[in-house]
């Protein structure tokens, strides 16, 4: 298949007329639609990409296709927001060009113009993206992937493609994607990591121009099932001392099928990373969190934001006017365990922000079943459900509508994992690995058990014992689930439940 120019131009016009043409007025209140995440107007996403924070702003551009709402040739979309919970969606930041689609990649502030850009006093910001040529893809080439950049001088709501592109070229390895990109303050250089087929590789830079090799890291480690994808690395402050987080994400082999999040825990010298140990730990257990990385340019404070899909059937699921959608942002932080060093995930705490009214249940004792719809008045979606549990046993906690879909969350005891059950919670036909019961391990032996449940119209996301344990799960019912109820075997103790109502970020 050619690459002719009028293809880009005419995908290039329908875009900026769609973009003109609709307000969240029309949008953002169809069946499924998310009420507390971002996802665009309309139209096909996937990861997020080139995520910085400058002059009080959150950029999050990501993976979109202007066109259909199934993957296509890919642009960079963009969005702002001064909070990380409300969003406006801006007109595509690249087009592909005839260098190739846009793929995933990162953005960061070059405070002090390494890279020569800046003009006049403005500080630059750098986006460095994966160049992928279908062309070259089809002729079974393996160099179709390269390494660009474009800068902005008007604080990133315009973007200019450098001519020198692409800046690092494949040296014939058929995987080479999704740059991200920090600055190493003790060497005064950039480090790129890299997804490299089966592993990450790192390269260094003094002004994203120049890049050369530094080391290679995962070919004997971790999770394989799947090409490895979307790298970050970054550090983390534990009680004053630095550890450094390699994250992986891997398209297939996850703990519960398709897509997921895998990082390691070590050390970073500027030239490699160590691992302290063989250990593949998972930043959500959920099939529906993918693609994440970081923000750049947040100081100490590290926040992460997934693409809540799966690959199995991101192309399946029953939506219409847009395809997908992304996380909460989730604050990171180092963790102790009996197990060993963990970084827990917590949603930001800018949620907070959209509490509209809270209601909270005490000592609560349940034998069987309970049913907590009358208790909490009236279950309305979005929400926020916190559990305060006492020297947990096996229990359910149910969310239904009156079409007798469910949706089931719980933990058992006996094996010591949470878990969410999607069997029943709607639409599943759309593809067979869709439907069933998905589980995350526990990773304290305290008695006393905290669960929170961020739910929206069409997802959840648990967070177990202060986020050691988190799942992520889509869900499409064919009415929003209107009640809650809480099963057990025996009997449990309800120390406190928190119920928040939620108001849409639309």
């Amino acid at each position: 298949m050619k690459y002719p120019a009028l293809l880009f131009a005419f995908c290039f016009l329908l875009a900026k007329y769609s973009t003109a043409q609709n307000d969240n007025s029309s949008f953002y209140h169809e069946q499924y639609r998310p009420q507390i995440h971002f996802s665009p107007k309309q139209h096909w996403t996937n990861d997020p990409n080139g995520m910085v924070y400058y002059k009080g702003t959150y950029h999050l551009f990501f993976q979109y296709y202007p066109n259909t709402s199934e993957w296509g040739p890919m642009h960079w979309g963009h969005a702002i927001s001064n909070d990380l919970v409300h969003w406006k969606e801006l007109p595509i930041a690249l087009y592909p060009d005839s260098l190739g689609y846009i793929f995933s990649g990162s953005a960061v502030v070059d405070s002090t113009n390494t890279s020569g850009f800046g003009k006049n006093g403005k500080i630059p910001l750098i986006a460095i993206f994966t160049h992928h040529d279908p062309k070259g893809e089809q002729e079974g080439k393996d160099d179709f992937q390269n390494q660009s950049i474009a800068y902005s001088l008007d604080d990133g709501m315009t973007w200019k493609k450098y001519s020198g592109n692409p800046v690092l070229k494949n040296p014939g390895i058929k995987d080479f994607r999704d740059p991200k990109v920090m600055w190493f303050a003790p060497q005064k250089k950039w480090v790129m990591t890299l997804a490299t087929k089966d592993r990450v590789t790192f390269y260094s830079s003094p002004d994203f121009k120049h890049w050369k090799k530094e080391s290679d890291f995962g070919s004997d480690i971790g999770a394989h099932g799947g090409v490895w994808e979307c790298p970050d690395l970054f550090s983390l402050n534990d009680h004053g001392k630095k550890v450094w987080v390699l994250i992986g994400n891997i398209g297939s082999g996850t703990p519960n099928k398709g897509s997921g999040t895998q990082y390691f825990i070590g050390n970073f010298d500027g030239n490699k990373f160590i691992a302290v140990d063989n250990k593949t730990r998972w930043i959500d257990y959920g099939p529906d969190d993918y693609a994440g990385i970081t923000w750049s340019n947040t100081g100490d404070r590290k926040i992460f934001l997934g693409w809540m899909a799966n690959w199995l059937y991101a192309n399946k699921v029953p939506t219409k006017i847009w395809r997908n959608a992304m996380t909460i942002p989730r604050e990171l932080k180092i963790k102790h365990t009996s197990t060993g060093i963990l970084v827990a995930s917590e949603p930001v705490k800018e949620l907070n922000s959209i509490i509209q009214k809270k209601n909270i249940l005490e000592n609560i004792s349940v034998e069987k079943n309970t049913d907590l719809t009358e208790k909490i008045k009236v279950l309305s979606v979005p929400c926020k459900l916190d559990f305060s549990i006492s020297d947990p046993t096996d229990f359910f906690i149910i969310l239904s509508n009156d079409a007798g879909e469910e949706l089931k969350i719980g933990y058992d005891k006996t094996n010591n994992y949470f878990f969410i059950d999607r069997t029943k919670s709607g639409k599943i036909d759309f593809q067979e690995d869709f439907s069933g019961k998905h589980v995350a391990p526990r990773f304290t032996d305290k008695k006393e058990m905290n669960l929170s449940l961020i739910m929206d119209v069409s997802s959840v996301e648990l967070f177990a014992d202060d986020g050691l344990s988190v799942m992520t799960e889509t869900f499409f019912p064919s009415k929003k689930y209107s009640k809650i109820r809480v099963e057990t075997p025996g009997k449990i103790s309800i120390k406190k439940v928190g119920y928040s109502v939620l108001k849409s970020i639309w």
